[in-house]
């Protein structure tokens, strides 16, 4: 009988430390099972904050695109501005004719200087005439006004400009209006 107590025991050990055993196997299961899911969880923050920083330095690139846009046609408007004052210095200037008396001529040899001035202030601010007599019309550059038809010049080709236009920088600001041959 002391055997069989002894045996019974001896199974009930047994199966006590095959429990452990197991419990211990399933806390291990789950604390690999929490592993992964913490480990998953920490890649998915890492690719977040990468999306995160890289949005950040576009952005950060755009804002400084548009800054350095912004700052470069800066002076655009006032450029504008001035356009129709060299336009009417221009007019004046083609007035003078050797039969001015010497006050009107004065006046002219004033507006040429102040004429001269402005297009070298505009020169500096990278403001420059667009070629247009006697080229082939391109609408990025021209604004057809008329059209003409001259037998001694091939079609497409700009006749006259009517108004000068202007690039600023690298931007048309205002267009060459002219008259082309048909």
């Amino acid at each position: 009988m002391e055997n069989k107590e002894l045996e019974i025991k001896k199974e009930q050990t047994n199966q006590k430390v095959e429990k452990k055993k197991h419990e211990k196997h399933e806390k291990h299961d789950k604390l690999e099972e929490l592993n992964q899911k913490l480990t998953e969880a920490l890649n998915e923050e890492k690719a977040k904050n990468m999306r995160i920083s890289a949005e950040m330095i576009n952005f950060k690139k755009r804002k400084e695109d548009e800054l350095s846009t912004y700052l470069k046609y800066a002076n655009e408007g006032l450029v504008t501005d001035l356009l129709p004052i060299v336009d009417n210095f221009e007019r004046a200037i083609k007035m003078d004719t050797p039969d001015l008396t010497d006050e009107l001529s004065r006046f002219l040899e004033g507006f040429k200087m102040i004429y001269t001035n402005l297009i070298n202030i505009l020169n500096k601010c990278e403001v420059k005439e667009i070629v247009a007599e006697g080229v082939e019309f391109d609408p990025t550059y021209h604004q057809a006004v008329l059209t003409e038809k001259d037998e001694n010049k091939p079609a497409g080709v700009v006749l006259e400009v009517l108004q000068k236009g202007y690039m600023y920088k690298d931007k048309v600001i205002r267009p060459a209006m002219v008259k082309v041959n048909e």
